[in-house]
């Protein structure tokens, strides 16, 4: 008998990490709660329920997504084939139907010789023994046994029950001309661009801010009645939002930048916007406001809004903060969101091989670990399920290469840069820029796909003189 893998949670990321495990020899059991106990987003057993959209993003070769999905197959993911093999329409999406991609799915696992299946809750206990490891892949409704078991693992301010973070955009998409580098009174260097307005461009952006269509609320992210997967809670009330929006502003400090402008016209110049400190060099004078944008990553290839954060439709927000001047042709790697989520702060208590930095044999893998997406959550349960296999094997996996889909998600989650850390998905921004400058933006996204593919099938022959942890198919 193997060395035994734990893997808790039977989502995308704990299926694909018992499953590259089992398809390499390893023994594993894996604990799935559901059906006899469920959460608030879930409605049945399958293995992998899509709770939200179906859709599992762009199948292009030529996209980030398409990218990952690429390598994911390559390494012997379950997800991406049993997706494939289950599509429905979805335009350059890859969609599934839910219903039977769940089921093939389960049925899967369930017949996986070296898979013991537990139909039960896991119980946290101290620690894994000698020659065990433990992944955990409970997502972003982890049950609150485990999420208190991991806040005492790794430091309560490290670990957070909410997203509230602002849109991002790639570095490439702002508009210099108009957004202008300098931190309030000069003080600790040019590290942020400011965006000005003029009165008018302000008051148009107000208008259209408080006016924009917003997602519906959910009550059971305050800990209300229980709605249908991805939809408004029945029962919602506006006690249920108030008391949501509370526990977001205790945990995370923030408002909805719209809740903030619905007080006032010149509430966001006097608070989020303020241009104190700040002078436009295009006019020598202070800006009636200023929207700041500080870097997201170290190579400063990608910016977040600063206190931005939003409840806004993603196609409002779009339409919304183009009218930023600026930001007239942004592109958005990610969309601002305040929403519960469950996660940890990846790049002061993980390793690159997602194992708790201060608690060896533990891992911690999907949403958790603070990716974001179907996609994501599964990549990082290969991942994770190929670090355990090659542990119980006696060999450690080489780490991807920074260029690849795997290396750049790996990347944002080691980034130490000085920021409050938030979740990201897969986007062109974390993929690095080629060596020599480039200004075309297909040329650009060209060759950091052509360095991807290179530095993947470097790893691949890696991997494989490793011998036991090559995927056997």
């Amino acid at each position: 008998m193997r060395p035994m893998v734990t893997v808790v949670g039977a989502g995308f990321a704990g299926v694909e990490a018992a499953w590259a495990c089992a398809q390499r020899g390893v023994k594993v059991r894996l604990f799935e709660m559901r059906p006899s106990k469920t959460t608030p987003a879930h409605t049945t057993g399958w293995f992998g329920e899509l709770v939200c959209s179906n859709s599992l993003k762009s199948k292009l070769p030529t996209s980030p997504a398409g990218l990952l999905k690429q390598e994911m197959s390559a390494l012997g993911s379950l997800v991406i084939p049993t997706a494939e093999a289950h599509a429905v329409p979805g335009g350059e999406a890859l969609a599934v139907d839910r219903e039977s991609f769940g089921r093939a799915l389960t049925t899967a696992v369930e017949g996986n010789p070296n898979i013991e299946v537990v139909r039960e809750e896991w119980v946290p206990q101290d620690r894994p023994t000698a020659g065990e490891t433990w992944i955990l892949a409970t997502g972003p409704l982890s049950t609150d046994p485990v999420s208190e078991w991991l806040a005492a693992l790794t430091g309560r301010k490290h670990l957070y029950f909410y997203d509230a973070v602002s849109p991002t955009v790639e570095a490439a998409s702002i508009d210099t001309s108009i957004a202008f580098a300098q931190s309030r009174y000069d003080k600790g260097g040019d590290d942020y661009l400011n965006c000005p307005f003029d009165k008018d461009q302000y008051m148009a952006f107000v208008r259209e801010l408080v006016s924009a269509e917003r997602v519906p609320f959910r009550a059971f992210e305050a800990g209300g009645v229980r709605g249908g997967p991805g939809e408004p809670a029945s029962g919602a009330s506006p006690a249920d939002e108030g008391a949501f929006l509370e526990k977001v502003k205790y945990f995370a400090g923030c408002t909805p930048i719209e809740a903030i402008a619905e007080k006032g016209e010149r509430s966001l110049a006097f608070g989020n916007f303020k241009p104190v400190g700040l002078t436009d060099p295009r006019t020598g004078r202070r800006p009636y406001a200023a929207l700041q944008l500080r870097p997201e990553n170290g190579e400063k290839s990608l910016y977040s809004l600063v206190a931005c954060q939003n409840r806004l439709r993603f196609g409002e927000q779009k339409r919304v903060f183009r009218l930023v001047p600026g930001l007239e042709h942004a592109e958005f790697v990610r969309y601002g969101v305040i929403h519960r989520n469950t996660y940890i702060d990846a790049p002061r208590v993980l390793s690159p091989f997602l194992e708790l930095r201060e608690h060896p044999g533990i891992l911690v893998t999907g949403q958790l670990t603070g990716v974001e997406g179907y996609v994501e959550s599964a990549a990082m349960g290969v991942w994770a399920g190929l670090v355990a296999a090659g542990r119980a094997l006696g060999c450690e996996p080489a780490l991807p290469p920074r260029e690849t889909a795997f290396g750049s998600l790996l990347g944002h989650l080691q980034d130490t840069v000085e920021r409050e850390f938030a979740p990201m998905n897969v986007n062109w921004g974390l993929l690095p820029d080629p060596v020599e400058p480039v200004r075309d933006k297909g040329v650009k996204r060209a060759k950091k796909l052509e360095a991807a593919h290179r530095g993947f099938s470097l790893w691949m022959e890696r991997l494989a003189e490793t011998g036991p942890i090559a995927f056997r198919g």
